[in-house]
């Protein structure tokens, strides 16, 4: 959210009975128990807390109270002299106090830093103005230099967002601290999840601070950040009795003789995340170099021209799809002319073809989605070339089946809005809200930061930005994830929102057990999917 939203959200809070004083009194015992889930040492717990004038420096007091009657080692350096209620309640807890006027050379400063374990970042919160000036810049300045300088230096946790960034636009000064965790109050700020902020900002942890849920203005909120507990709900149940059509039957469409693996990769994504059967549909010539990859799949094989998907494809598709719960069209499939027509033949757009009569129902999955009936597409999934044909039909929003998920990158997002990708990475959020409202279909904005939208006007932020990623095929994995989803009967926006935040900790994953993100490769990233999963079960 914005940093307008925020204040506003906590003046209707205190209109409605919950003071300022409590929510700083919840935010700071938030933040003492973020700090004493830090595994440390008994003869480690020392903490400091860099303390400004604002409201951050109020909650990192209000911590480091608690952590002193806990039996934490507690100081704060204040960057400005404050002789108020909550510095005597510091005092009476036996924790210590010195004051950055009086230390010009920084040398307290230096030794405090040198004898802590967990240093508090509350110099700045969300409401300071930019630019940063005087002794708080000279702070900052000093404690990053110490820091850096450290060979084992204390683990830094910001309070609310790390000093000096800028919390509506991911803005930052030079010397804005990096943070091993940073722990927000109520909501994520809209900043923490844009460059270059997010590189400062490590780990992100949500602190509840006592908003009443019934706030108009904080139920006005539209935008989420996904994280494990939320993506654990969504997954489907695995119950002991199940069989194979319990969790549904994905179709994918995909490939040509350019684009072998993208079938491979899109079908064995949707086999990770628990579909029942996939049935790869792909042009006759794959099967040999495919078939002994992924015995597990099921195969339809289809009409082509050189190796790609024919015109005529689309009634051998179609006549194949009676048990299919869900249906992903677009990975590896090219651009051809004929292609192209297979596309349009699918959804019944009258190409001047004989077939091109028939007329394609609709049915909107859910949980329990059934069998399509004979002439209906099940829930449908289009990524990657599927979304560059789709731009040449027009009107195609209004052919495509029941909520669509549509899951461009940027480059595809440019062909079928016609902004430029500069345009879109300006404004991610508010143009994949705008288009899913427009076309009446879920996108997935992919990249740092993968945006989810749905028509309704829900707008879901993957808190991820990782190289890990930035990989051919890897695409094709997170396809294939949300039609296994789908044809499990998990709704479309859920479905979205669940397989971008599981892809992209699988990429997180993956690098960590290569060491690096430049090694990564899409087959990787489908490994890690099995490993996200379990973790999962434990949320």
């Amino acid at each position: 959210m914005t940093i307008a939203q925020m204040k506003a959200i906590e003046h209707a809070a205190d209109a409605a009975g919950l003071t300022y004083a409590q929510m700083m009194e919840n935010a700071g015992a938030g933040l003492a128990e973020s700090v004493q889930d830090i595994a440390l040492e008994e003869a480690d717990r020392a903490v400091l807390g860099l303390v400004g004038p604002g409201n951050n420096g109020g909650d990192t007091l209000v911590a480091l109270s608690l952590l002193a009657g806990s039996g934490w080692r507690a100081r704060a350096y204040l960057v400005r002299p404050r002789n108020d209620a909550l510095i005597g309640r510091l005092r009476k807890a036996g924790g210590e106090v010195a004051t950055a006027d009086e230390d010009q050379e920084f040398a307290v400063l230096a030794s405090f830093i040198g004898a802590s374990a967990v240093v508090l970042d509350g110099l700045l919160g969300t409401g300071a103005k930019r630019p940063v000036r005087g002794e708080v810049i000279a702070v900052m300045a000093a404690v990053s230099r110490l820091l850096g300088d450290m060979e084992k230096p204390p683990l830094v946790v910001a309070v609310d967002c790390p000093s000096g960034v800028d919390c509506d636009t991911g803005e930052m000064p030079e010397a804005a601290i990096p943070a091993d965790l940073t722990v927000t109050m109520a909501c994520v700020k809209q900043g923490l999840l844009r460059m270059p902020a997010y590189d400062l900002v490590g780990d992100l942890q949500l602190v509840d601070i006592g908003l009443p849920p019934d706030l108009p203005s904080l139920r006005s909120i539209q935008t989420e950040v996904v994280d494990a507990n939320l993506v654990a709900r969504v997954l489907p149940d695995r119950p002991s009795t199940a069989h194979k059509g319990t969790f549904g039957s994905a179709m994918i469409a995909a490939g040509s003789v350019n684009y072998t693996g993208a079938a491979l990769l899109a079908g064995s994504a949707a086999y990770r995340v628990g579909a029942g059967l996939v049935t790869l549909a792909v042009p006759a010539p794959l099967h040999a170099a495919l078939a002994g990859r992924l015995p597990e799949a099921t195969w339809l094989l289809l009409p082509h021209e050189l190796g790609a998907i024919s015109r005529d494809a689309s009634q051998v598709l179609l006549e194949g799809l009676s048990l299919s719960t869900a249906l992903l069209v677009g990975p590896g499939l090219g651009t051809d002319a004929t292609t192209e027509e297979f596309i349009a033949r699918l959804l019944a757009v009258d190409t001047g073809a004989s077939s091109a009569t028939l007329r394609i129902g609709s049915v909107v999955g859910g949980r329990g989605t059934g069998p399509s009936p004979a002439g209906a597409l099940p829930p449908l999934v289009v990524d990657a070339d599927g979304l560059r044909l789709l731009s040449r039909i027009e009107g195609w929003s209004e052919l495509l089946p029941g909520t669509a998920v549509l899951t461009p990158h940027p480059g595809e997002m440019s062909v079928l809005t016609g902004l430029s990708t500069e345009e879109i990475q300006k404004d991610r959020t508010g143009v994949a809200s705008s288009f899913a409202k427009s076309w009446g279909h879920v996108v997935v904005l992919k990249g740092a930061f993968t945006i989810v939208a749905s028509p309704q006007g829900t707008v879901a932020i993957i808190p991820v930005a990782s190289a890990a990623l930035a990989r051919a095929g890897t695409g094709d994995v997170l396809a294939g994830m949300i039609v296994g989803l789908r044809a499990q009967g998990v709704g479309p926006y859920e479905a979205a929102v669940a397989g971008a935040w599981m892809h992209a900790q699988a990429g997180l994953y993956a690098a960590r057990r290569l060491g690096n993100t430049a090694s990564v490769l899409a087959g990787e990233v489908l490994d890690a999917v099995a490993e996200v999963m379990s973790d999962l079960s434990d949320a």
